[in-house]
Formats: C-alpha cells, sequence, structure tokens
C-alpha cells in the first residue's frame, strides 16, 4: 500500500493478521434475490465493514462478480473476533472514513501505481439539490460525499493513491438514510469553500491540476460525483460524462458503464439499466481538470424510486464497489491497449 496522501487526517498502524477456524462460523442460506449485502443486513452484520471478509470466506461458493447462489449455504464473519482483533490486525487507518470504517484491509494490488482524484459535488455554503425526505432535508453534497468516501475506500483496498478533493473532518462513512446537512467541507489542504459557483468550480480543478502536474509521468484518473436534481416523477439510472476529446476519459466512464450493465443484467434481470455515457465538455470541471476523467450522476434526489438508490447505505456501498469494478477494468483495459 502507498503512503497515503490523506495526509490531514492519517494515524497508520500495522497489525498482525486475523484467522478463524471455519467450522466455528455460523452459517447461512441465501435467499433468491439476496446479494452480499442483503444477506448480511439480514443477518444484522455490517456489510460496508465485512464485506471483504465474506468474500474471502466464501471464495469458492461465490458466482460471476460475487454473486449468491440461492439455496446455498454461506459463511457468516465471526465480527465479534474480528473486532476484538482489529488492534493486532494487518491494515491501515483512515480517521477521514470515521470510526467504523477507518481501518482498510488490503485486497490485492491491481491499482498499484495509480492516482486517482475524487470530487464529490457542491459542499461548504453550496449543498447542491435538496428535497424532503420523510420531513427531513436532504441534500446532494451529503449523499455524494458518502459514496465518494466509500469509493475511495475501495480504490485504496486495492492499492491506489487516492486524493479526496472535497472534504469534511467530522463526516465519515455514515450508515443512515438521511444524512444530517451541514456546512463545514473544505478543499485540500485547508481552504474554505468559495460562496460563488465559479469560484468554487475553479477552487477544486486547480486543486486537482497541482497535484496533476506533482505526479506527471504517472497513471492518473478524475471521479466527479454528482447527485441530479429533476421533476419529481422522473427516474434516472446512473450515467456518465467524458470530455468529447479524451479517448482516455471516454475509455474510463465507457468501462464504469458497461460494468453497470453487466450487474443490472445479473442482479435485476428483469429490469433494463437506461444509463448513458456521453460527451459533454460544457461542463467547468469537464472542461477545464487535465486528468483523464468520468462525472457521474447517481440518480434524482426528487424522484422517490432514485431516492431508494440514493438513500440506502447498503445501496450507495454498492454504487462505489460498482464504480471501482468499472475503474480496475478501465486501468486493466489501458495496459492491455499501451502493451499493444
Amino acid at each position: 500500500m502507498k503512503p497515503c496522501p490523506l495526509k490531514y487526517f492519517l494515524f497508520i498502524f500495522w497489525l498482525p493478521c486475523f484467522m478463524v477456524a471455519q467450522d466455528t462460523l455460523a452459517t447461512v442460506v441465501a435467499k433468491q434475490g439476496d446479494g452480499i449485502y442483503s444477506l448480511l443486513r439480514r443477518h444484522g452484520v455490517n456489510p460496508t465493514k465485512f464485506y471483504n471478509n465474506f468474500v474471502e470466506l466464501n471464495a469458492e461458493r461465490l458466482g460471476e462478480d460475487e454473486s449468491l447462489y440461492m439455496g446455498r449455504a454461506y459463511l457468516l464473519p465471526d465480527t465479534l473476533a474480528l473486532k476484538e482483533a482489529e488492534e493486532n490486525d494487518t491494515g491501515i487507518r483512515y480517521p477521514l472514513f470515521g470510526n467504523a470504517f477507518a481501518k482498510v484491509d488490503s485486497v490485492s494490488n491491481r491499482l498499484d501505481d495509480t492516482v486517482y482524484y475524487l470530487i464529490s459535488g457542491h459542499g461548504g455554503p453550496d449543498p447542491g439539490a435538496v428535497e424532503k425526505y420523510n420531513g427531513t432535508l436532504i441534500a446532494e453534497d451529503e449523499y455524494a460525499y458518502d459514496v465518494t468516501l466509500r469509493l475511495a475506500r475501495e480504490l485504496l483496498s486495492h492499492g491506489a493513491e487516492v486524493h479526496i478533493i472535497v472534504q469534511d473532518g467530522n463526516d465519515g462513512i455514515r450508515d443512515d438514510r438521511a444524512l444530517e446537512l451541514d456546512t463545514d467541507e473544505f478543499v485540500i489542504p485547508d481552504k474554505a469553500i468559495p460562496i460563488k459557483q465559479l469560484a468554487r468550480l475553479k477552487q477544486r480543478t486547480e486543486a486537482v491540476n497541482r497535484l496533476y502536474l506533482k505526479n506527471r509521468g504517472k497513471y492518473q484518473r478524475l471521479l466527479v460525483t454528482h447527485i441530479d436534481s429533476r421533476s419529481r416523477g422522473t427516474d434516472i439510472d446512473v450515467f456518465f460524462y467524458h470530455h468529447e476529446k479524451s479517448k482516455s476519459g471516454k475509455r474510463l466512464a465507457e468501462s464504469i458503464h458497461q460494468t453497470f450493465l453487466r450487474k443490472y443484467k445479473k442482479f435485476q434481470p428483469n429490469r433494463t439499466y437506461h444509463g448513458t455515457f456521453m460527451e459533454r465538455s460544457g461542463l467547468y470541471v469537464v472542461k477545464n481538470t487535465l486528468p483523464a476523467m468520468a462525472y457521474i450522476e447517481i440518480g434524482n434526489i426528487r424522484s422517490k424510486k432514485d431516492q431508494r438508490r440514493i438513500l440506502d447505505p447498503d445501496n450507495r456501498q454498492a454504487l462505489a464497489k460498482w464504480i471501482s469494478e468499472g475503474i480496475m477494468l478501465d486501468y486493466e483495459s489501458s495496459k492491455t491497449v499501451s502493451s499493444k
């Protein structure tokens, strides 16, 4: 694992590995429609924390894309033993993710020698799109930030160097449906976010470009996450933008898009995925940032149907994982192209 670029919040602890005999673990049976998230949640296991432990235990029982087979028995992680072992386990701690999710295990080295910049939309004085949910005000910036943190955690676990451009020191990954609004986000290293929109966009664009120039020669990509706001009756699938002149940006957006197509065919075979990827160079960040990039719209915050995707923490985790899988597909395909 590379030295952590989240230096403003980083404390590192090196710990030995933890092992447990499988014959002491609880066994559960997957039901129709189960994925790992729903199975773990139904049995009181936090899927964000223990997803990788579950996959490791059940690797030989899983289908393509880590899917479950209905009627097959699976082992549940020993969460108490894992929690007790955290003080002596391997991993790096990233306090920015919050106490419950700070520890990041190394899953693979698939993203070694890569650098990713992550921008969550809006923040500070600008909450972005807002809507009422059960009488509570919910805002785009809080959900885009939560997905961004989850995505960062996934990328780090596969060996990437990750720079989170917009940060909030006291809002880590949250497993709540209604995420509390605040205005204390900042742009790294410690810059207050301006009130005027153009100044905000210029600030985060300059932060990315400064880092890009410092890392010149490395494989670098940018992901920007937003949540759309349309009429209440409009449901939208996750869709992607890229710069019209960037072949690398197009490949990145297409790789993530193809991953979503594949996931929908497997997990929602009766539902057609309508998400798209397209050129849109008029957006300030798309037009002015230096790395190849994908701009992601997760859904319509005003749609009751899309709110189920946005507000459910399991779904936010699934979004982050699917995006990360598309990112890894892009990187591995780019190595194939460059070797020809």
